[in-house]
């Protein structure tokens, strides 16, 4: 099990050959990279597993490849459901062992036994917006993206074409790559189509998002190889892999870790201290140095959360499988979170 999902597998995946399985979603969530948190969010799981399936079927209609096969046990489409299912069925790849020792990640090992078909070990991150504390300020300039002004601005930067970069999909704390980084953790992919690809789904899923009202900030994907072709797998333009913002109001997971931040700084502070502790002992696992542990959310701030899972599921979904606000009034309900209400 993932920390929001479990996995279900039908058919093996081999060297050669693509299995079958599924994804289960659960209502669990995950921020900062702690793994399952104390407490669930209402309609999450059939949330993402709808809207995710939504934006599959969106990508397919564009030509873009993917592992998605369909929603519930039947593998049914989105056009077809009328009522929440938490049951995604996709195309499997193999997932080798990332090995660590003596402080490195082992990625040649992991492409020995890979192969030919494997889940590429990278995130692929895309940007339409670069907001105030963005983790692209600190570790960039404007000029490095050929955009005019030589320091960032105090707001948020919308760009006119997104900017593409690469993180870590498998160690225990992500990080950001350089391309010649990402090429060789890549493997046999081809790092210009991955970008290629990421580009094509965010121009998908920012029309989509347009259509319902929703600006898209940013968001990821993953991918698979096999066999020469790269598709698009986990789960695409849900509130967890992407931001958007209503009416300048985001909408997002990014709510939930500000909300951290905010409710529970000596938890953040802590698990910022763990990761900083493990990188400086030459360890993968940093949880067992974390010297606190998360506050469940209040049951107000949870049924919230819940109703902006759900009122984007139905956006996407284009009517009403969840009963939810619509989105200017969940909208609303999270500027008030913002705002110190509850």
């Amino acid at each position: 099990m993932t920390s929001v999902k479990e996995f279900r597998v039908s058919v093996e995946p081999t060297p050669t050959d693509l299995g079958r399985g599924a994804f289960i979603f659960t209502d669990a969530y995950s921020v900062f990279d702690w793994g399952q948190m104390p407490d669930d969010i209402p309609n999450k799981g059939a949330a993402l597993c709808l809207m995710g399936g939504a934006n599959f079927e969106a990508l397919e209609n564009a030509g873009i490849p993917t592992h998605y096969l369909g929603v519930g046990s039947s593998a049914t489409r989105t056009t077809d459901i009328d009522e929440p299912v938490t049951e995604m069925m996709i195309e499997l790849t193999q997932t080798p062992q990332l090995p660590y020792a003596d402080g490195e990640y082992d990625y040649e090992a992991f492409h020995e036994v890979a192969g030919g078909n494997y889940l590429i070990p990278l995130e692929i991150v895309f940007r339409n917006e670069v907001p105030v504390g963005s983790s692209l300020r600190r570790r960039t300039a404007p000029e490095d993206h050929d955009l005019e002004f030589s320091a960032w601005p105090d707001v948020a930067v919308t760009l006119a074409e997104p900017i593409v970069e690469f993180s870590t999909k498998f160690e225990e704390t992500d990080r950001y790559l350089s391309t010649e980084e990402a090429d060789e953790l890549a493997g046999a992919a081809d790092l210009t189509e991955l970008t290629a690809l990421a580009k094509a789904v965010n121009q998908v899923i920012t029309e989509r998002a347009a259509a319902v009202g929703l600006d898209h900030l940013d968001g990821k994907i993953e991918c698979l190889y096999h066999d020469g072709e790269i598709k698009v797998a986990d789960v695409v333009g849900t509130f967890d892999e992407n931001r958007f913002a209503y009416d300048g109001q985001q909408l997002s997971k990014e709510i939930v870790r500000q909300y951290y931040k905010a409710a529970d700084p000596a938890w953040v502070n802590a698990v910022a201290a763990a990761k900083t502790e493990a990188a400086d002992r030459g360890v993968a696992e940093w949880r067992s140095l974390c010297e606190t542990t998360p506050q469940p959310l209040p049951s107000a701030v949870r049924d919230t959360i819940g109703d902006m899972y759900a009122a984007g599921a139905n956006a996407f979904l284009e009517r009403q499988v969840f009963v939810a606000p619509p989105l200017h009034a969940v909208a609303a309900e999270v500027s008030a979170l913002d705002a110190g209400g509850e």
